[in-house]
């Protein structure tokens, strides 16, 4: 409709949506970060209330965290936000994993332990992560799935500010977060270690401190200590170049960084420091190109190749030439084998080059992985995203829960971080077969080869822990979990797919360079769709069901780009919407 029809032209009455009072916010575990004291929506009535769903294990809900602090502290007045905690693995369950988290990632707003998931079932939650906004008078006014929606809830925040203060419903002051007392200890929530050579001290990842810490060769006297959190931000992997320097993945700055023990300077060599999303460039200088999460590197065929585990790729960084690019993996999460650009990886977290081979431990699909040197990559443990437990035996029936790291022993084994198990495991190519080397570890994260001893990372006891190689495997009971999601079910044959996208208020799609919005559909096994895979700029797809594939995961990622409307601003500031879903 044109301007001079739209003046005549009386508006239809705008439709009332129907009001739905927010569920209260329950769960078996209480509340964390509260000073004790447990929280109803009527203690935060008055409040502007963001609900944030998230689990530890999963790299998205933690980088809503990092979207979520600018928002927690430029509106403290006005906004309360409120995690929940939801697990997805049994590990994930125990209370005092949760407590470790959240200090471990900073979480500096109240959390609810919800390890029955009570309250995302009372918000009908689908996804990790899920946010969802409580008005001052304890009505839902938005739910958002996926990363990426700061900016909207930033200004759905300002309008219901506006509203809510001129209605006299709106109560400002000091929220319900009370700091939990600080522990004092030479390491917090470590992530990987490095042996140095010539010392034989450890060079540590000290990720909540967001610096490196020097070991004495015992594994607990400090030498020194580089960097903080103006340098590094929870930094993770560390690799040995030829030239000795040190390699780190600056995980939360999503950067490479390197460190020289012989001079202590520290520099930049990849990353702008912004986080990757879909139509970034996924090569080029590498201190021009994006990252996304690295959470671990290692020195292979003459590369850093890089665990990108926000994206679910593996990159590569050439220090010759200064560039970085994609070297394995779709950003589809999940688990598919195949050469590196057809690959499917889901969190890779951990990595050892082992001659011919780069092993990789694959987090959210709880699969110990490997890229051979034709670049194929394989599955050497592990079946999919929702499967995990702790069983040893032949490895196509094994089972490891979201390891973090992989050691090459010298045997041409593996040993492998099985993080939410608190085991060591090995995986023998050989004879195909999966141990537990040890249990009663805390959270491993890695672990690195001293002779005829290995030494692991214990993240979540701060410290680490020297073993001698067992010669014969720890016999464990096997347990083995699946993560129930209900399926949703639909016929064979045709199946229309919609995904509908609203710009923020204020905001408009960004047409200026072509097509704003791109939609990526595929499928696991990759027979369930018979047609209307692939990706294209329409947000609407007609697919085709095989009739003979009675069940799968429908995977569907979408992005949009939307822009301030604002014809007197010549540079309006952009926004990039991403989601993803996995539909059973």
């Amino acid at each position: 409709m044109n301007d001079a029809a739209s003046a005549h032209t009386p508006a239809p009455a705008p439709r009332r949506r129907a009001r739905v009072r927010a569920p209260e916010l329950i769960g078996k575990g209480g509340w964390l970060n509260t000073g004790g004291k447990e929280l109803t929506l009527a203690d935060l009535r008055g409040k502007c209330v963001v609900v944030d769903f998230w689990t530890f294990c999963c790299v998205n809900c933690l980088h809503v965290l990092d979207e979520l602090r600018e928002l927690e502290e430029k509106h403290r007045d006005t906004v309360v936000i409120i995690g929940v905690h939801s697990p997805k693995f049994v590990h994930e369950a125990e209370h005092q994993a949760v407590v470790d988290a959240v200090e471990r990632y900073g979480v500096r707003h109240p959390v609810l332990d919800d390890p029955e998931l009570a309250t995302w079932k009372q918000y009908a939650v689908r996804a990790w992560p899920t946010l969802v906004v409580i008005d001052p008078e304890g009505y839902v006014v938005a739910q958002h799935a996926g990363e990426g929606h700061a900016h909207a809830i930033e200004k759905l925040v300002e309008e219901l500010e506006a509203v809510h203060a001129a209605k006299g419903t709106l109560r400002r002051g000091d929220g319900p977060y009370v700091a939990p007392e600080p522990v004092a200890s030479d390491l917090r929530f470590p992530g990987k270690a490095l042996l140095l050579p010539g010392s034989g001290n450890f060079l540590v990842s000290d990720t909540t401190r967001h610096q490196l810490v020097e070991l004495e060769a015992d594994g607990e006297s400090v030498v020194r200590r580089i960097g903080g959190a103006g340098e590094f931000k929870e930094p993770q992997g560390l690799a040995l170049l030829p030239d000795g320097r040190v390699v780190i993945a600056d995980t939360v700055h999503h950067q490479l960084r390197t460190y020289d023990p012989a001079t202590g300077a520290v520099e930049v060599v990849a990353g702008t420091g912004r986080q990757w999303w879909q139509g970034s460039p996924t090569s080029g200088p590498a201190r021009d190109v994006d990252l996304s999460s690295p959470w671990d590197v290692a020195w292979w065929r003459g590369k850093v190749w890089i665990a990108m585990a926000g994206v679910h790729q593996l990159w590569t960084y050439d220090p010759e030439e200064g560039t970085v690019r994609v070297a394995a993996g779709t950003t589809n999460e999940g688990l598919v084998d195949g050469p590196a650009a057809e690959a499917w990886f889901a969190q890779p977290s951990g990595l050892a080059a082992d001659g011919e081979r780069l092993w990789v431990a694959d987090s959210e699909t709880s699969a110990l992985r490997y890229v051979d040197s034709d670049l194929v990559v394989h599955t050497a443990v592990g079946t999919g995203l929702f499967d995990f437990g702790h069983r040893d035996g032949a490895a196509g029936q094994a089972l490891l829960q979201h390891p973090l790291g992989v050691t090459a022993l010298p045997d041409g084994s593996v040993a492998v971080s099985d993080t939410y198990n608190h085991a060591l495991r090995r995986y023998d190519p050989a004879s195909g077969e999966v141990t537990t080397l040890a249990t009663d570890l805390r959270e491993p994260s890695d672990a690195v080869l001293v002779g005829d001893d290995i030494v692991v990372v214990e993240s979540a006891r701060h410290r680490l822990t020297r073993l001698r190689l067992p010669e014969e495997a720890v016999r464990v009971e096997a347990v083995a979990h699946r993560t129930r999601r209900a399926a949703t079910e639909v016929a064979p044959g045709r199946l229309r797919l919609d995904v509908v996208f609203e710009a923020p208020r204020g905001q408009k799609l960004d047409t200026r360079y072509g097509p704003s919005t791109r939609l990526l559909v595929s499928a696991t096994p990759p027979e369930l769709l018979s047609a209307g895979a692939g990706a294209g700029t329409d947000l609407g797809r007609d697919l085709e069901l095989d009739p003979e594939v009675t069940e799968g995961v429908l995977h569907v990622s979408a992005m949009a780009a939307s822009c301030d409307d604002d014809p007197a601003n010549e540079y309006p500031a952009c926004h990039v919407h991403q989601q993803d879903w996995g539909v059973p």
